[in-house]
């Protein structure tokens, strides 16, 4: 995993401020300072990126039982720090962690938008819609 040196790689989940903004400033869909608080100590690995200055910048979770099913989720890089590698580190780091302590054939899924798929497809990830197909229930 390399950066350019202008950015710093963080074990962790980002404070709740710099998740919803990440969230929101990337494109994904905006949620609540409760929902983060809820979630982000559910956890299963989670990695984040700082720019020089402090300014959280990209991230990453894990989410899972730990045992076979998990959830790569909250992947998020701000626009103008797009293409510097970030979106590909973290990624890497959250997909080696599983790999080193999941127990053998984890199944490691993810919902991909348009703008993360050549990223997730380069990383191994695929489309299998003969097996299964993601849906979804929004309440």
């Amino acid at each position: 995993m390399s950066l350019p040196a202008a950015y710093q790689f963080r074990i962790g989940v980002p404070p709740v401020p710099d998740y919803l903004r990440l969230r929101s400033e990337s494109g994904l869909t905006p949620r609540t300072q409760e929902q983060a608080e809820l979630a982000l100590p559910g956890s299963w690995r989670a990695c984040h990126v700082v720019h020089d200055g402090g300014e959280t910048v990209g991230m990453g979770r894990v989410i899972g039982d730990g045992g076979w099913y998990f959830h790569i989720v909250d992947m998020a890089v701000l626009p103008g720090h797009q293409r510097q590698g970030i979106g590909d580190t973290v990624l890497t780091w959250l997909v080696d962690e599983i790999r080193t302590a999941a127990p053998p054939k984890a199944f490691v899924s993810l919902m991909a938008d348009p703008p993360g798929r050549r990223l997730y497809a380069k990383h191994g990830f695929t489309e299998d819609r003969d097996r299964s197909i993601g849906m979804a229930l929004w309440t």
